[in-house]
């Protein structure tokens, strides 16, 4: 079968908005445990899955706008087509890195549904069309990625950010409940500011919300994108066997979940 050997090997993961920024540490991390990685995005990920190939991993990607059902069916297919199975969804996608802060009465309403169609209906679809998938199987892991400032509501003049991502902690427990019996497990993965590449382009994130940011860390120091991959590692492998429904703050202990 070839691939790397770990905790992941021979599973077959799929990551939304796979192919950049915090997607793309997901796609390494997960392909250097072992894992088939398929990267589905809306921008181009073939360099990104030719990278991990020539590590020693398997990878593909597959162009993917989540926000559509026509779309994301046919990522589905692609997968089993390559894989023949599902074992791990990371719920990543997200409008947010291109934000500039707003205040709330200011949000056009085609920019308040354009997020709302890919954080949160994306992350719906993408577990309708793989979890039958899963059930058959009788096991996966669903990581929903949400946002420590879902609890903090700040940082300000991002509320539609901010409300989707809440959205995302209620939609990882009611749906661990639905799929628990069938040994499925759904939890979220909540980061805090993270300094990646695609945060560091947006000064605007950096600039409002780094200070206030470290000074309710109890960490005091920035958070990095290497930072997640223990959590996703134990999130996607089966470490977490025993853990569903649950949001996993990786956020340097700004916020209590």
């Amino acid at each position: 079968m070839g691939g790397l050997v770990g905790k992941l090997h021979e599973k077959v993961a799929i990551v939304t908005g796979g192919a950049k920024g915090l997607g793309a540490v997901y796609s390494r991390a997960l392909a250097a445990e072992g894992a088939r990685v398929v990267i589905a995005d809306i921008v181009d990920g073939v360099s990104l899955a030719e990278e991990i190939r020539k590590s020693g991993g398997q990878a593909i990607h597959v162009t993917t706008d989540v926000s559509d059902e026509a779309s994301v069916q046919s990522l589905v297919a692609a997968t089993l087509k390559s894989f023949q199975r599902i074992d791990i969804l990371v719920n990543n996608a997200a409008v947010y890195a291109t934000l500039a802060p707003v205040k709330f009465q200011d949000i056009e309403v085609a920019l308040w549904d354009k997020i709302m169609a890919v954080n949160v209906r994306g992350c719906f679809l993408m577990a309708k069309h793989v979890a039958p998938h899963m059930i058959e199987q009788g096991s996966g892991k669903i990581i929903n990625i949400s946002s420590g400032s879902a609890y903090k509501g700040q940082p300000p003049l991002m509320l539609h950010y901010i409300t989707s991502k809440g959205a995302i902690v209620s939609f990882t427990r009611a749906l661990s409940r639905e799929l628990g019996e069938h040994g499925i497990c759904v939890n979220t993965l909540a980061p805090g500011l993270i300094l990646s590449d695609s945060i560091i382009k947006n000064r605007d994130h950096i600039e409002k919300a780094q200070e206030k940011v470290l000074a309710s860390r109890a960490l005091k120091r920035h958070g990095y994108p290497d930072d997640l991959v223990g959590a996703l590692i134990f999130l996607a492998s089966s470490d977490s066997d025993f853990v569903t429904g649950q949001t996993l703050a990786v956020d340097g202990g700004s916020i209590n979940t």
